[in-house]
């Protein structure tokens, strides 16, 4: 089994408000840093995405690819790569988990494989900025109510 990296992060909102803020993702660019572009390509019978093109400028990794999403209730959300210009693999999660009724704590799962040659270390380190910009973008984004 291939590693992977997590970290989690507490945000002053509910989940609903967490996890509303994750499934929009025409407004990605807004927030993530990385991803350039988001559409959607597919949806499921709830209006929740299950295929999503993504442009993403994650410094080491730059690549225009396609992830399936899986929604396991209301407070999970997991992908998997469909196809990629430069990555083997792309699957990762956002888990919620309510602390009260006011604050989450979310944590994020990812694990990167690319076609090129990459020590593990730097993978690791990509991976970690990439959770690290993203749960930061997110925190400010649902906190400010945008």
């Amino acid at each position: 089994m291939a590693e992977h990296t997590s970290s989690s992060i507490t945000i002053e909102a509910a989940p609903a408000d967490v996890m509303g803020v994750i499934a929009d993702f025409a407004r990605y660019p807004e927030w993530t840093g990385e991803v350039k572009e988001a559409e959607v390509l597919e949806t499921d019978g709830s209006g929740r995405a299950e295929k999503v093109r993504l442009l993403l400028d994650a410094g080491a990794i730059k690549d225009d690819h396609t992830l399936a999403y899986t929604w396991t209730g209301a407070n999970e959300v997991s992908w998997t790569l469909v196809k990629s210009q430069m990555l083997r693999s792309l699957d990762g999660s956002y888990r919620l988990a309510p602390l009260d009724g006011a604050r989450t704590e979310v944590t994020y799962q990812l694990t990167v494989d690319v076609k090129i040659p990459m020590l593990g270390m730097i993978k690791r380190k990509a991976e970690k900025v990439i959770i690290d910009r993203a749960l930061a973008g997110l925190k400010k984004r649902v906190e400010s109510g945008a």
